[in-house]
């Protein structure tokens, strides 16, 4: 059995589940800068609107390999003015070895963007401090509940979709 030695300096079986992160980029990026001349103007905190959605898809000829998007979008208000938006579309490519199929799904929807989310908050308060704001400074994100909550809707989308089931009937 190949080994490879632990942190710690025991060994760890070559075959033992992991995930390799391949590559890290911006995939897409967009701020809108509608205030800018009227940022320091004011002295009401804007509201924040924030969404955050993961994408994913197929990479590679054996199918081990995963291009993970994490699309983040906030737009900035005062009041009913529009005062900055950023879209950022922070993307990764991920390889899992020696992985059960079906622990793939819960690496893509949860430990992915986990590992992407700290690179995004980063470029989006830069972003936000070069645009004449205080850097955006955005809250970790559990993945973990966004997964189940997207696992039910999937669920349930499937069965409103089947045809109902033929039921026998008595007279």
């Amino acid at each position: 059995m190949n080994t490879h030695p632990a942190p710690d300096g025991g060994q760890v079986p070559a075959d033992s589940p992991h995930l390799r992160v391949l590559a890290q980029y911006v995939k897409e990026l967009s701020f809108r800068n509608a205030a800018a001349a009227a940022a320091q103007a004011y002295d009401i905190q804007p509201t924040i609107d924030m969404g955050v959605e993961v994408k994913s898809r197929s990479m590679g000829d054996r199918g081990d390999a995963f291009e993970v998007d994490l699309c983040i979008n906030v737009n900035a208000r005062r009041n009913d003015e529009v005062m900055f938006s950023a879209d950022l579309v922070y993307a990764g490519l991920f390889q899992f070895m020696n992985v059960r199929q079906e622990d793939v799904e819960p690496l893509i929807w949860i430990e992915c963007p986990r590992l992407l989310f700290p690179f995004s908050r980063q470029i989006l308060a830069e972003v936000t401090r070069e645009g004449g704001y205080p850097p955006l400074l955005i809250n970790p994100i559990d993945f973990t509940p966004l997964y189940w909550a997207e696992l039910r809707d999937r669920q349930s989308r499937t069965e409103q979709q089947q045809p109902p089931q033929a039921q026998a009937s008595s007279f």
